[in-house]
This record gives structure tokens, sequence and C-alpha cells, in this order.
């Protein structure tokens, strides 16, 4: 039995199948059912909160279901549901294909069968690649869980706040108002 060829990131960007949500992890290509309608309200809530924050302050771009390659040979290429990347690293001209370093903030939100080991190793590629800070919301608990660059971790409840810490400073969102009631 061989091993499967790698996939690259350029070869994902060409393969992307329909419907479908795909990353690259370490050159294998991880092919995933779209989420589900719980699961889009709360990253569209998320996206939306964080993006009237940041255009307001022109800190950067905030962007959904984007692909960045945080490590080659072998390629990994994750898309996190949110982002943002702080003004003075988007690239000019904006690429049209996947970004070739990791955002500032990712921000997962888990669908029902989302495996604990994979979202930690999503967070792991993330904080490794260079990302500052990583929140992973969890619409079924209505909590979330905090992983910093620094290796300190939290969890915040539903009636607690979401903070930008240094990566947006001063944003602050109650975690409550990004679920759908």
């Amino acid at each position: 039995m061989t091993a499967p060829d790698l996939v690259t990131a350029d070869d994902l960007m060409r393969l992307q199948p329909p419907d479908k949500h795909t990353e690259l992890v370490r050159g294998v290509m991880v092919v995933r059912e779209p989420p589900g309608f719980r699961h889009g309200g709360v990253a569209v809530n998320l996206a939306v909160v964080i993006s009237q924050f940041v255009r307001a302050r022109n800190l950067g771009r905030v962007l959904s279901e984007t692909g960045y390659v945080l490590f080659s040979n072998p390629d990994t290429v994750r898309g996190p549901d949110v982002s943002f990347v702080r003004r003075e690293r988007v690239p000019d001209p904006i690429p049209r294909g996947y970004a070739r370093f990791a955002p500032d903030l990712a921000i997962e939100v888990l669908s029902p069968d989302d495996r604990p080991g994979e979202v930690l190793e999503k967070v792991a590629d993330y904080l490794n690649a260079g990302t500052r800070l990583v929140w992973v919301i969890d619409p079924d608990r209505r909590n979330a869980r905090v992983y910093r660059a620094s290796g300190i971790q939290s969890e915040i409840g539903e009636t607690e706040m979401l903070d930008g810490e240094d990566v947006l400073p001063g944003f602050t969102c109650p975690l409550s108002q990004v679920f759908d009631s």
C-alpha cells in the first residue's frame, strides 16, 4: 500500500469540491459537510459585531471562511469561521488565493460533529503559525474557550464578555450576544 500523494495549497484551490468545506492538514485534504444553520448564525453574528468595531476604527480586515496557508512542505491550509488581520498586515494587493500567513484572531464555531482532538489540533496550528488569539465558540454549551499565544487558556460563560485583549484593544462583547435566542 502506497501513501497518498500530498496536496499543496495551490492544488486545494483548484480541487475545491462544490458545496463542501475543505482544509489541508499537512498535505492531506480534509473534506467536511457545510456547517449547519445554527453554526452559520453564530458565525455571522460574530463577524458582524467584530466588523462593526474594526471598521469604525480602521483596524484591519474581518473575514469569514478564508483560507490561510499556515505551514508549507507539506502545506496546511486552515479556514477559521471568522478571522481578523491587523491593518498593517493586510497584503496590498489583496491575494486572490489563500493568505500565506496566520490571522491575528481566529474564531472557530463548533459544530455537533467536531471532535475535540481535531479542534485542539486546529488551535495548535493557528497558535504555532503566529495567531495571537483563538476563540472556540460552543453553541451547545453556550460558552467559549480562549487560547492565547502566551499559552494561557480560559473559558468564559454566556454571561461573560468576549475580550479582544491586545489583538483588538477595546473590543468587548457579551458572549450571549453571539448566540441566536
